[in-house]
Order: C-alpha cells, then sequence, then structure tokens
C-alpha cells in the first residue's frame, strides 16, 4: 500500500543474497497487480542453503525525487527449501510503503 491506495505496477524482485566474491542471483522477478498484490518464487543452485531477499523498488510519497526507492525484506529460513518447488509461500502481508525504512535505498536502473 502506499497510504489508502494500493501500490499497483511495482516492480518486486526476489534475489539469493551472497557474500564475498560470488554475485547476487536474481531468483525472479514481476510487478504488483492493480490491488497491490504480487507472488513471486525461484531457486538457485548453490553448494551451501540460499539467502532470498525481496526487493521492492517504488514511488509511494516520492515526489519528483530521481530513482525510486529500494527496500529489502529477508525471507525467513523456514521457508526455503531443496527443489524448485515450493511447499510454503511467505506471506509479507501488507505493508504501508510510505513508512522510511532504516537501511532503505535509491535505484536508477529497475525500472
Amino acid at each position: 500500500m502506499c497510504g489508502d491506495r494500493p501500490l499497483s505496477n511495482t516492480k518486486v524482485k526476489l534475489w539469493d543474497n551472497d557474500s564475498g566474491p560470488d554475485l547476487d542471483d536474481l531468483m525472479a522477478d514481476g510487478r504488483t497487480d492493480s490491488d497491490g498484490r504480487f507472488e513471486l518464487k525461484g531457486s538457485a543452485s548453490e553448494l551451501t542453503t540460499i539467502d532470498p531477499i525481496l526487493k521492492v523498488y517504488h514511488d509511494c510519497d516520492d515526489g519528483i525525487m530521481p530513482c525510486q526507492r529500494k527496500v529489502a525484506f529477508i525471507i525467513p529460513d523456514n521457508f526455503v527449501n531443496q527443489g524448485k518447488d515450493v511447499k510454503e509461500y511467505f506471506n509479507i502481508g501488507v505493508i504501508n510503503m510510505q513508512i522510511i525504512f532504516e537501511k532503505e535505498e535509491r535505484d536508477c536502473v529497475n525500472r
């Protein structure tokens, strides 16, 4: 949500957050629907357990600022499983993206 409006047509990406010299892997991407809803599923080939992160790229309450606000949410480990089939989806719930998140960034590439 953006206040009392659905955050529609907003870019969302599911990444495997890697550390060290290994680059992060994009596992899935999409856009929110007219109600601000989305569903992503993805997989990555790793030697260790993946560390999924959901990134939301948006312009909620952004005025004429350049680029987009980027917010990352860590997906809990209990929603990670072996293989490509989803056993249980993580429901992130309803979030008002007017919030200024502590580690929020700006992104000029992912429109």
